[in-house]
């Protein structure tokens, strides 16, 4: 945590964010929109993961921030469980579906880094 000096710094964060207006967008199209459930669940769900992020750092003990990450990671889990269903729904295509399942795969493996950085 030594050399971030807040939060928007944070790779995870930055990307997590990106991702955030992704899903939004997409919740906001088709019959996706009208899935007023699973449209809210999923946002939420990644909303966690950026304000995870920023809440523990914000904490500024290592030991809380791994916490709130490993928080943001599941959140990232559930994002992605949800794309799956979003897909066999037909709400997104398949193409969509790859992209936003890798961008998702990667935030969780950033934050795995980190988390593994933190401990070490």
């Amino acid at each position: 945590m030594s050399t971030i000096k807040s939060f928007e710094d944070i790779n995870a964060w930055k990307e997590s964010r990106a991702f955030n207006k992704e899903i939004y967008n997409v919740t906001n199209t088709g019959d996706f929109e009208k899935d007023f459930d699973l449209k809210r669940q999923i946002r939420r769900a990644s909303v966690s993961i950026s304000s995870n992020i920023a809440e523990g750092f914000e904490r500024n003990t290592d030991k809380e921030f791994i916490h709130f990450l490993y928080i943001a990671k599941a959140s990232a889990g559930e994002v992605r469980s949800q794309l799956y269903l979003a897909l066999d729904l037909g709400y997104i295509e398949k193409k969509e579906f790859g992209t936003l399942k890798e961008q998702i795969k990667n935030i969780s493996k950033m934050l795995g880094g980190l988390i593994k950085y933190l401990k070490h």
